[in-house]
Protein backbone atom coordinates (compact mmCIF):
# COMPACT_ATOMS: atom_id res chain seq x y z
CA UNK A 1 0.00 0.00 0.00
CA UNK A 2 0.99 3.19 -1.20
CA UNK A 3 1.68 5.57 1.91
CA UNK A 4 1.31 2.83 4.30
CA UNK A 5 3.51 3.52 7.69
CA UNK A 6 5.49 0.49 9.71
CA UNK A 7 3.79 -0.71 12.39
CA UNK A 8 5.64 -2.12 15.62
CA UNK A 9 5.18 -6.09 16.17
CA UNK A 10 1.68 -7.60 18.10
CA UNK A 11 4.56 -8.69 20.69
CA UNK A 12 6.09 -5.01 21.33
CA UNK A 13 2.26 -3.47 21.72
CA UNK A 14 1.39 -6.15 24.57
CA UNK A 15 4.76 -5.93 26.40
CA UNK A 16 4.26 -3.09 28.93
CA UNK A 17 0.95 -3.85 29.96
CA UNK A 18 -1.69 -6.24 31.20
CA UNK A 19 -4.28 -7.49 28.80
CA UNK A 20 -7.96 -8.40 29.35
CA UNK A 21 -8.61 -12.44 29.37
CA UNK A 22 -10.63 -13.10 26.04
CA UNK A 23 -13.85 -15.71 26.57
CA UNK A 24 -15.75 -16.48 23.36
CA UNK A 25 -18.02 -18.64 22.38
CA UNK A 26 -18.81 -20.24 18.73
CA UNK A 27 -22.71 -20.22 18.21
CA UNK A 28 -22.64 -20.88 14.68
CA UNK A 29 -22.12 -22.26 11.45
CA UNK A 30 -22.70 -22.37 7.79
CA UNK A 31 -21.28 -23.87 4.80
CA UNK A 32 -21.81 -21.88 1.84
CA UNK A 33 -20.41 -25.04 -0.67
CA UNK A 34 -17.35 -26.64 0.20
CA UNK A 35 -15.12 -24.01 0.15
CA UNK A 36 -16.70 -20.83 2.09
CA UNK A 37 -18.19 -21.07 5.78
CA UNK A 38 -19.87 -18.44 7.55
CA UNK A 39 -19.32 -18.68 11.87
CA UNK A 40 -21.11 -16.34 14.13
CA UNK A 41 -19.54 -15.91 17.84
CA UNK A 42 -20.32 -13.98 20.82
CA UNK A 43 -17.39 -12.69 23.28
CA UNK A 44 -16.58 -10.95 25.90
CA UNK A 45 -13.38 -10.20 27.97
CA UNK A 46 -12.53 -10.09 31.84
CA UNK A 47 -10.51 -7.11 32.57
CA UNK A 48 -6.71 -7.88 34.63
CA UNK A 49 -7.07 -8.61 37.97
CA UNK A 50 -10.54 -8.93 38.26
CA UNK A 51 -12.68 -12.17 38.06
CA UNK A 52 -15.92 -10.89 36.38
CA UNK A 53 -16.94 -10.21 32.68
CA UNK A 54 -17.04 -6.27 31.86
CA UNK A 55 -20.73 -6.30 29.88
CA UNK A 56 -19.75 -3.19 28.49
CA UNK A 57 -17.46 -4.85 26.34
CA UNK A 58 -19.62 -7.90 24.95
CA UNK A 59 -19.61 -8.50 21.23
CA UNK A 60 -21.37 -10.15 18.57
CA UNK A 61 -19.26 -11.58 15.88
CA UNK A 62 -19.24 -12.89 12.23
CA UNK A 63 -16.52 -14.16 9.94
CA UNK A 64 -16.24 -15.54 7.05
CA UNK A 65 -13.40 -18.21 5.95
CA UNK A 66 -12.63 -19.33 2.57
CA UNK A 67 -10.59 -23.06 1.97
CA UNK A 68 -7.28 -22.49 -0.30
CA UNK A 69 -4.55 -24.99 -0.69
CA UNK A 70 -3.05 -23.41 1.95
CA UNK A 71 -6.28 -24.37 4.73
CA UNK A 72 -8.96 -22.29 5.87
CA UNK A 73 -8.52 -18.27 5.86
CA UNK A 74 -10.24 -14.97 7.05
CA UNK A 75 -11.61 -13.65 4.36
CA UNK A 76 -14.08 -11.27 6.49
CA UNK A 77 -14.43 -10.33 10.15
CA UNK A 78 -16.56 -8.33 11.79
CA UNK A 79 -16.99 -7.55 15.84
CA UNK A 80 -20.42 -5.33 16.57
CA UNK A 81 -20.59 -4.26 20.22
CA UNK A 82 -23.21 -5.99 21.59
CA UNK A 83 -25.09 -3.40 23.57
CA UNK A 84 -28.61 -4.34 22.82
CA UNK A 85 -29.84 -0.85 23.70
CA UNK A 86 -33.21 -0.58 25.38
CA UNK A 87 -33.11 -4.45 25.93
CA UNK A 88 -31.31 -5.16 29.28
CA UNK A 89 -32.77 -8.71 29.21
CA UNK A 90 -30.85 -9.74 26.01
CA UNK A 91 -27.61 -7.93 27.61
CA UNK A 92 -27.80 -9.60 30.35
CA UNK A 93 -28.69 -13.11 28.80
CA UNK A 94 -25.36 -12.75 26.73
CA UNK A 95 -23.31 -12.07 29.89
CA UNK A 96 -24.69 -15.00 31.57
CA UNK A 97 -23.94 -17.36 28.48
CA UNK A 98 -20.50 -16.04 28.72
CA UNK A 99 -20.04 -16.09 32.44
CA UNK A 100 -20.69 -20.42 32.09
CA UNK A 101 -16.91 -20.23 30.28
CA UNK A 102 -14.75 -18.47 32.94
Amino acid sequence: MAGARSRPPLRQIFADHLTATYVGKAKAETQLGGDVAVVRAICGMVPPGRSELNPAVNAIQALVAVRSAGGWKIAHFQNTPAQFHGRPDLADALTNELRQLL
